[in-house]
């Protein structure tokens, strides 16, 4: 996949703001339209739908942000083999530690480095140096997400400490509505299709006005503006495309946290390839999705980057309890 030069200088004056923070006990619950997947003493975790964009059906996915924390993993070939990175974000679920937790989803992440579609950092490693004006999710250490504009005012939040940051090319939504580039007539900003035929099975995340991460992909051969309106149909409020042509777009949904390599319930129709391959090890990097601890006064957390240190810092995650009432973005 190669993007084109001319997203990497999209100028986006929009700042984007973390959405207000919920507190309480209270457990998520299931809304109209989405069918639950998996579900914890907190409340819903994941739940998803399928969303119609003309002829073509996206399986969107939600992540609750008050139930389910996040960690992003590198492939075995990219980023490049030569860049050393800790098992805990290697090209396989870290089935020692995030199976502890219990993988309640996993998806694909975005085109490769050579494309140059932005930067990327894990634990410590710059694996692409991070470009101002790209769409962005950076996670923390307590496997918190906030999504934004590289280089905007105010994202990441104060006190977020990023321990990873992956970016895709500029924004695909803000504001709850598809970006001008998004739906612009030069759709070739948005990736590199097989043939150079611009419809391609694609994917993309955002996040809803709740704080909640929203992934979807369809295999059917779309546009990067049919991604955005599919993100928007969904609930998003700010969003960003992910990996496209058919071989990368893929997900698996567990019905109860998986501790294990388990086959997921649930996955994208028609994937090329079965989700389980992250569970073993995959070419590309990927997101992993973990339940929280069913006591609200306890929570799943890695030590954090230490600032002034140039290595690798691996993010093992280890149960702490305290009495702090859960907050989240």
């Amino acid at each position: 996949l190669t993007a084109a030069a001319s997203a990497a200088a999209v100028l986006v004056s929009l700042v984007v703001s973390p959405p207000a923070r919920a507190e309480g006990n209270a457990p998520e619950v299931p809304t109209p339209q989405w069918r639950v997947a998996s579900s914890s003493a907190r409340g819903v975790m994941a739940d998803f739908r399928n969303v119609s964009v003309g002829p073509a059906i996206f399986r969107a996915v939600r992540l609750r942000a008050r139930t389910t924390m996040l960690r992003w993993h590198v492939g075995s070939i990219d980023p490049p083999r030569h860049i050393f990175v800790p098992r805990d974000a290697g090209p396989s679920i870290d089935w020692a530690s995030e199976g502890l937790a219990g993988v309640v989803a996993a998806f694909n992440g975005g085109f490769k480095v050579a494309a140059r579609a932005g930067g990327s950092i894990v634990d410590g490693v710059i694996l692409a140096p991070l470009v101002k004006g790209m769409a962005s999710i950076a996670l923390n250490a307590r496997g918190q997400w906030e999504m934004g504009v590289w280089g905007n005012t105010g994202f990441p939040s104060p006190g977020f400490d990023p321990i990873a940051v992956r970016q895709n090319l500029a924004p695909l939504v803000q504001g709850g509505r598809p970006t001008a580039l998004a739906l612009a007539a030069n759709q070739r900003v948005w990736g590199d299709p097989l043939g150079g035929i611009l419809p391609e099975a694609r994917s993309g995340l955002g996040v809803d006005p709740n704080g909640n991460l929203i992934y979807v992909a369809t295999m059917h051969r779309v546009l990067g503006s049919d991604v955005a309106r599919a993100l928007v149909a969904a609930g998003a409020d700010f969003g960003m495309e992910l990996d496209m042509n058919p071989f990368w777009p893929m997900v698996g949904v567990a019905s109860s946290p998986l501790h294990r390599p388990t086959p997921y319930t649930w996955g994208l129709p028609q994937s090329e390839n079965n989700p389980t391959v992250f569970n073993e090890g995959w070419q590309r990097d990927f997101f992993v999705a973990m339940s929280r601890p069913d006591q609200w006064n306890c929570d799943w957390r890695s030590p954090g980057l230490r600032v002034g240190v140039r290595a690798a810092q691996p993010q093992v995650i280890q149960r702490v309890c305290d009495v702090v009432t859960t907050t989240v973005p």
